[in-house]
């Protein structure tokens, strides 16, 4: 329970999110950087809680998968949430098509649903691209490993 009210804090205070950006931009390369940085300060704090609980469970992981859980929600940048739709898509989806990408409430449910699409086309690495695009829906031993560290919150 006190997670959720944080995290309902956090959906009209985004200030209070505090990620720990000098971790991420150490193992982020180039334009992945920048992606990293456009992201909303509270997705920002969850990519490296994300990116730590993956190291922690498993130190072997190789860089690649690492990057990609810093990234793997960096593509709900494309069209910032307001607060209520940041609870709203959190609680409903409703299947919509990736494009166009549509103003209002039924844009934010389009990138809460597609955001591994839209960022996926931004990047140039083909394995965090391929992890990215796993994100809803994980085939390979990474993709379910990142997955889970992504569902322990």
């Amino acid at each position: 329970m006190k997670k959720r009210l944080k995290r309902l804090l956090k959906a009209f205070f985004p200030h209070l999110a505090r990620p720990d950006d000098a971790f991420a931009l150490r193992l982020l390369k180039g334009e992945e950087r920048a992606l990293y940085l456009a992201m909303d300060p509270r997705d920002r704090e969850h990519a490296v809680r994300v990116a730590r609980r993956l190291l922690k469970a498993h130190p072997e992981a190789p860089p690649y998968v690492l990057r990609a859980a810093l990234l793997h929600d960096a593509g709900k940048a494309l069209r910032p949430y307001r607060p209520l739709e940041r609870i709203l898509t959190g609680l409903f989806a409703p299947p919509l098509p990736p494009y166009p990408v549509r103003g209002g409430v039924l844009g934010a449910f389009q990138v809460r649903r597609h955001h591994p699409l839209y960022l996926a086309e931004r990047l140039e690495d083909p394995e965090v691209r391929a992890l990215v695009l796993e994100h809803h829906a994980p085939r390979s031993l990474w993709g379910r490993r990142l997955h889970q560290a992504d569902r322990e919150e």
